[in-house]
């Protein structure tokens, strides 16, 4: 009966260790992997990242794109062809006049003919916007908003990232801690079922003691091997996230101390409705949908470039020239749209109003979010506390019980029946603590912390 008692001491002193915090297990050549550095690793790995990354990027190249409109465009046209009428010119006798001493020019009529061969007709044309400077200026500023917009897309997408990471590492915690607690049930197990072997033999115990052991020996092995598949199916999930090789071997870390009740509801609330990156793309659809507005209103304006011009002709006639050019100032504008301009501006001031009407909508959708989720938090840390103190009793049921069994006072089964209210507890503990750290990440992504 010693022996059977050093067991259940040895068991007893693991499940107080487990009860506040889950261990180290994994083998030592595992690399440890905290939750600082599993979240780093996403921010920086994680392919949905990656993408809202370059699409931040594809914003910035936006809006360089559209500064380049302000400078000088530079158009060159250039047509070789074959003439497939002639070019002739007829000029009758005097057209240009007659003189003295020098008579009618031309002195008879003259027909200069231009057969039909090869040309090239070249156009150079230098423009500098004006009044389109305006427009430019608009459009600019739209991309830069579409800019900071797709990095509030990038911070929205990484606080997702880095709360699924901390619920995917809070889950494997608790797989790991059950099968470490599970290793010392099956030793447990296996040393009691030797001992009342012995002890059956000595015909000291009942065969039926030894029987229940072995039942729930291979309970406990079925149940082990469960909580191992579930392991390395979580490792496995929380490495993608990372976005690096699924096979990857790690260990992790246990999760931190539990900290002092958080910011009032107020005050998650207020810094809520200033960080989340959702409003705040809202809030950027709102500015777009107006500057779009004063867009469409530049469309009244006439567009005036200052242009340069030049005309060349090659091969074509030697009466025409063959380099022409202007500098003038360029005039475009259409008058009449048939009200197009006019039901454009009414649908970008709808717009307006639809995006006024949206932030406000997301404005109270946070509002209640923020509640849920505090409120969700404070359960969960007083299941937490509740929970601390059903193990302690549990685990001093245990002790008292063992001692009780040490002095033949009760029976196996009561040993038994305690140790089992002990693993019940455990596990509840766990269950109060993973739904805390769970609470406590989806409060957190909920005020936009980063």
């Amino acid at each position: 009966m010693n022996r059977c008692f050093l067991a259940l001491v040895s068991f007893l002193s693991y499940i107080s260790g487990v009860s506040l915090m889950a261990q180290e297990s994994a083998p030592a050549q595992a690399p440890m992997l905290t939750l600082e550095e599993a979240v780093s690793i996403a921010q920086e790995n994680n392919r949905t990242i990656k993408n809202e990354v370059l699409a931040s990027s594809i914003a910035a190249d936006q809006i360089a794109e559209a500064r380049t409109y302000r400078f000088p465009s530079l158009n060159v046209y250039g047509l070789g062809s074959q003439l497939l009428t002639p070019v002739d010119f007829s000029f009758q006798r005097g057209l240009f006049g007659t003189f003295p001493g020098t008579g009618p020019i031309p002195a008879v009529d003259t027909k200069i003919h231009t057969p039909l061969r090869p040309t090239f007709f070249g156009v150079f044309q230098l423009s500098q916007p004006l009044s389109q400077q305006y427009k430019i200026g608009l459009n600019m500023r739209l991309a830069r908003l579409n800019k900071t917009r797709n990095d509030e897309k990038l911070r929205q997408q990484r606080q997702a990232i880095a709360n699924q990471v901390k619920l995917a590492y809070y889950n494997l915690l608790r797989t790991q801690s059950a099968l470490e607690v599970s290793n010392e049930n099956l030793k447990l197990n296996q040393e009691l079922l030797r001992i009342l072997r012995e002890n059956v033999v000595e015909q000291t115990a009942l065969k039926a003691d030894a029987m229940d052991i072995e039942a729930k020996l291979a309970q406990e092995e079925y149940h082990q091997q469960t909580l191992s598949d579930s392991l390395a199916t979580q490792k496995e999930q929380l490495n993608e996230l990372l976005g690096r090789d699924v096979r990857t071997d790690f260990a992790v870390r246990s999760t931190p101390e539990i900290g002092t009740q958080e910011i009032d509801l107020e005050k998650a609330r207020e810094r809520a409705l200033a960080a989340r990156p959702e409003l705040r793309q809202a809030r950027l659809g709102q500015q777009q949908a107006e500057v779009n507005r004063r867009i469409t209103k530049s469309g009244y304006i006439p567009d005036v470039s200052l242009t340069f011009h030049n005309l060349s002709l090659a091969n074509v006639n030697p009466l025409l020239p063959s380099n022409v050019a202007s500098v003038g100032v360029l005039l475009t504008w259409n008058p009449i749209d048939w009200g197009r301009r006019k039901h454009e501006l009414a649908e970008a001031t709808k717009t307006i109003e639809q995006s006024v009407n949206s932030v406000k909508e997301l404005e109270a959708q946070i509002l209640v979010e923020v509640g849920d989720k505090f409120r969700k938090l404070r359960q969960t840390r007083s299941l937490l506390r509740a929970s601390d103190l059903g193990l302690a009793a549990a685990q001093e049921r245990l002790r008292v019980t063992m001692n009780q069994f040490e002095q033949k006072a009760a029976l196996m089964k009561d040993v038994l029946q305690e140790k089992t209210a002990v693993q019940n507890a455990t596990d509840q503990h766990e269950q109060a603590m993973l739904a805390f750290w769970g609470a406590k990440a989806d409060f957190d992504k909920a005020i936009g912390e980063d």
